[in-house]
């Protein structure tokens, strides 16, 4: 199993440790694969994502700096959408590298270094442009999300 409970233990702390430096809000879904109906009519998964973001209402925070890390598991694909608060500031080729850094590490079959890699950078990049202030409230669960059809 990719995604066993202790992993998923463990995405949640490092999601919450890292809310601790920047006023973003990071979920983190995983796929095992699209709907065949969905593929049919043409559904990739970054438009997969994009359906996710809206679903989990990371659009839905004060700031709009909400952040889905997302994870097509069949194709070991990954996608990171930023909302709008952020992509004023994080230009997409920064997602992307992140994106690819956390691939490299699936294709290996280290899902936890590759979920960790992620978190970590999209941390860093979110402390950067949004730290912490004396009002960071956590708006959005931290647990990862296993969707299942």
């Amino acid at each position: 199993m990719a995604f066993p409970v202790r992993l998923l233990n463990k995405i949640e702390n490092a999601i919450q440790q890292s809310e601790l430096s920047h006023r973003g809000e990071l979920r983190f879904a995983v796929e095992n694969t699209i709907a065949l109906g969905r593929v049919w009519r043409g559904v990739s998964a970054r438009q997969r994502a994009i359906e996710i973001f809206s679903q989990l209402n990371v659009w839905d925070t004060e700031e709009n700096t909400g952040v889905l890390i997302y994870i097509m598991l069949a194709d070991k694909e990954v996608h990171i959408i930023a909302d709008r608060g952020i992509v004023r500031q994080v230009v997409q080729l920064q997602w992307n590298a992140i994106a690819k850094a956390m691939e490299s590490a699936f294709f290996a079959k280290d899902f936890e270094k590759g979920s960790m890699v992620g978190i970590d950078q999209v941390s860093q990049l979110l402390a950067k442009h949004f730290p912490a202030n004396s009002h960071n409230p956590n708006e959005l669960s931290n647990r990862p999300v296993i969707i299942k059809h």
